[in-house]
This record gives structure tokens, C-alpha cells and sequence, in this order.
């Protein structure tokens, strides 16, 4: 009996690689909508009833400005969830295809992959160590992309310059745009900024392992 186990074989790469780089777009335009909304918030100041939120359970009558950054806010959300979505769709599979390029066991094991981006401290480094094993899973030798630095180094900053910003309801970040909107149009740079890198690195990964399957 032969115990030699064929490696699986390599998995088709583009479409998922195509949704995680058309979702990426979709978040990054959001949140860049979500930063213009803010910016006419602070410039049109806060009204003299106060911010929204009135304290107390009280709240009063938003302004079609405010009922306006609601909605960007909500797609804003939902762009979010379904880039991530398709971005660790498309993970997962570069990931099988490292494996069986390289023969050997990923760095991360599978539940890395999901609970590298939530678990604190663990999530400052855990993301961006998958994306590199898999590059260097897949060409080995060869130099990482810039791109991987710049998108992590972006997302860093968005989401932790954003953690404490962002926290609360809405009406709580409108009362933000009208205080500290310079603080908040900074993560939302660094967002949208993390999202075009992050185009970049689906592009990159799925390039060297689509010259695998030419």
C-alpha cells in the first residue's frame, strides 16, 4: 500500500481575488463618503440645540445632515463587513495553495485566520504574518511586497486611531465631527489609504501563484 499522499491540488484563485479587490474599492469609496459627510458636519457646525444624543435618554430632531451621515454611515458598515467577507474568502484559499506549493504546514494554523484579527495584541501582528507566510509559501526567495507593509501599517493606524473615535452610536461620532473632526478624517485616511494597499496585496499574492497554474 502506498502511504505517499498526493498534495491537493491548486485552487482557482481569480475570482475570489476579483471580489476581495472589488470589495476593497467598494469600502474604500465608502469611507472616504463617510470622511466627505464628516467634513460638512464640522463646517456646518454644531447646532445651538446641541449634539444629538441630549444626555439623559433625551435626543433631539436630527438635521437632514445628520439623518444624511446615518445612512453613509450604515453602508459604510455594510461595505465593511461584506470586504471582509471576501477578503478572508480569498485568504483562505491563497492559503490551501501555499500549502501545496510549499509542501509544508502554514506558520498560522486555520483558526488564525479568523481569530488573528480580533484577539488583542495578538491582532497587531498575527494578519500580516499570514499574508507573509503565504507569499513566501508561494515564492520563495523572493521579497515581500511593499505594498503588505504599507497596507498593515494603514490599517493599524485606522482601526486603532479609529477604536476609541468610533466607539459608541452614531449620534456619539456626529457630536465627534462637530468637536474633533480633524482626529476622525485621520482614521478615515488611514482606512480608505489601507484599502487601496490592500488592492495592491490581493493583486501581488494572486499574481505569483497564478503563474503556478499558467
Amino acid at each position: 500500500m502506498n502511504d505517499h499522499i498526493a498534495p491537493p491540488a491548486l485552487r482557482p484563485i481569480r475570482g475570489t481575488a476579483r471580489c476581495a479587490v472589488a470589495t476593497l474599492v467598494l469600502a474604500g469609496a465608502a469611507w472616504a463618503a463617510v470622511a466627505v459627510w464628516q467634513i460638512q458636519l464640522a463646517a456646518a457646525g454644531q447646532p445651538p440645540s446641541g449634539p444629538p444624543d441630549q444626555g439623559g435618554g433625551r435626543h433631539r430632531t436630527l438635521t437632514a445632515l445628520e439623518n444624511g451621515y446615518h445612512l453613509v454611515s450604515a453602508l459604510g458598515e455594510a461595505a465593511t463587513v461584506l470586504c471582509a467577507i471576501a477578503f478572508l474568502a480569498w485568504l483562505w484559499r491563497v492559503r490551501d495553495n501555499a500549502r501545496t506549493l510549499s509542501g509544508q504546514r502554514p506558520r498560522y494554523s486555520w483558526p488564525w485566520v479568523y481569530a488573528g484579527w480580533i484577539l488583542p495584541i495578538a491582532n497587531l501582528w498575527i494578519p500580516r504574518g499570514i499574508v507573509a507566510d503565504i507569499h513566501r509559501a508561494s515564492a520563495p526567495g523572493e521579497r515581500l511586497p511593499r505594498a503588505v507593509n504599507w497596507w498593515w501599517g494603514l490599517w493599524l493606524v485606522g482601526s486603532l486611531g479609529g477604536a476609541g473615535l468610533y466607539a459608541g452610536t452614531t449620534d456619539a461620532v456626529i457630536a465627534r465631527a462637530y468637536t474633533d473632526a480633524p482626529l476622525l478624517l485621520v482614521a478615515d485616511a488611514a482606512v480608505v489609504g489601507a484599502a487601496v494597499a490592500g488592492t495592491f496585496v490581493v493583486r501581488a499574492l494572486t499574481a505569483v501563484q497564478q503563474k503556478h497554474m499558467n
